[in-house]
């Protein structure tokens, strides 16, 4: 675990421990690019929050909702000495500095200009009615396994104890090769 010197007053310097966390940032309206890139960018304006590293681009085709709009998928890796939940409302509010709007009398997965999802935090294992972590879809959905493949693959799941590597050779085993492009951030 790394740990941040933060200088205090006097002459005492504390010890902030910093977790480890993964987060899937995804967006179909809008410049998603853009949007997804200065999200990320803007987590780092936060002093508890140390982006690490960013996946590149992915085009997909929507999973489980029926629209024309494809998504760009990412996944980033970043240490924080933020709690769970904490993490969670930074990402929350971000969404909607970005203009993310959800739509309560709606069901079901809706288009997006932002979607900052936490999945992993450190091997973390969280229930409650906010916060369910690792998050509940994360073996299921090769938009978020891809990128994260390439950033963590060997970043183990905490209850089902297989890398994100060992978790998309598994979806794709089951349900074949959906459609997902790798793009530029340009």
């Amino acid at each position: 675990m790394d740990n941040q010197s933060l200088a205090g007053s006097g002459s005492s310097v504390m010890q902030l421990p910093r977790s480890f966390a993964c987060i899937g940032l995804g967006s179909n309206l809008g410049q998603s690019r853009k949007l997804l890139l200065e999200a990320w960018q803007a987590l780092d304006e936060h002093p508890d929050i140390f982006p690490h590293t960013l996946s590149s681009p992915y085009r997909t085709k929507p999973v489980a909702m029926d629209s024309p709009h494809w998504f760009i998928n990412a996944a980033g890796l970043l240490h924080t000495s933020l709690a769970p939940e904490a993490l969670l409302e930074v990402l929350l509010a971000t969404e909607l500095r970005f203009g993310r709007v959800r739509f309560a009398d709606r069901e079901g997965y809706q288009d997006r200009t932002i979607d900052l999802d936490l999945l992993l935090f450190d091997q973390r294992i969280i229930q409650t009615e906010r916060l369910v972590l690792p998050h509940p879809a994360i073996h299921e959905r090769r938009f978020v396994l891809v990128p994260l493949t390439e950033i963590a693959p060997q970043l183990r799941h905490p209850l089902l104890n297989k890398t994100i590597a060992e978790l998309l050779t598994d979806i794709e085993l089951l349900t074949g090769q959906e459609e997902i492009e790798r793009v530029s951030w340009l």
